[in-house]
């Protein structure tokens, strides 16, 4: 990974104020707010101005969601040691709720945690790690979709495993098969449906 844009890294500071912008918006909407309401409110309180106008690029909507959960799980960590409320993370809600002993046990490492407590992750990843990150979701959204496809063709959905597939395809086989009175262009769909699934 290269290093970020230096125009937008000269912006990512985290400090006291805009920490405790973050927790004046949660406390202001006790049933949670979405990461993007958030970011919103807290663009109208003048901070993110690295993101520019819109549209942002989206190495900047990066760096904005990256200094947003750094600080989200930060405040997490202090509400817990100072037990007074738990910290609810996620994109489509940010919420506090009482504390709770067992949430904040220690034991259970939380891989998104480390990772966004980790300002190098932020500083490492650049534009074009930012744009090879949503070209693999999308490459992973038309997967899944194509395999949903192949599935239906075979009569199937998911969950189903590997010996599932094979038996819907061999009986759909024999039965369109052209040596059996079978359709063609319905055996080579069958064909091209296991290829997507196998």
């Amino acid at each position: 990974m290269r290093h970020a844009e230096p125009e937008v890294q000269t912006e990512l500071h985290i400090d006291a104020a805009f920490s405790a912008a973050v927790a004046r918006e949660l406390e202001r909407h006790p049933a949670g707010l979405s990461e993007y309401d958030l970011i919103s409110a807290l663009r109208a309180a003048g901070y993110f101005s690295f993101m520019g106008p819109s549209p942002v690029p989206h190495h900047r909507l990066f760096c904005a969601h990256f200094l947003l959960f750094h600080v989200l799980y930060r405040l997490r960590d202090r509400a817990r040691q100072a037990r007074e409320a738990e910290l609810e993370i996620s994109v489509l809600k940010i919420t506090w709720r009482p504390y709770q002993a067992a949430k904040a046990a220690v034991g259970r490492p939380d891989p998104l945690r480390a990772y966004y407590l980790d300002l190098t992750n932020l500083r490492e990843t650049a534009a074009s790690d930012v744009d090879e990150l949503i070209a693999s979701f999308w490459r992973r959204l038309q997967g899944g979709e194509r395999r949903a496809e192949a599935l239906a063709r075979l009569g199937l959905a998911d969950p189903v495993d590997d010996a599932a597939i094979k038996q819907a395809y061999r009986r759909l086989a024999m039965a369109h098969h052209p040596d059996r009175g079978g359709d063609t262009e319905q055996l080579q769909a069958i064909n091209a449906a296991l290829a997507v699934l196998l």
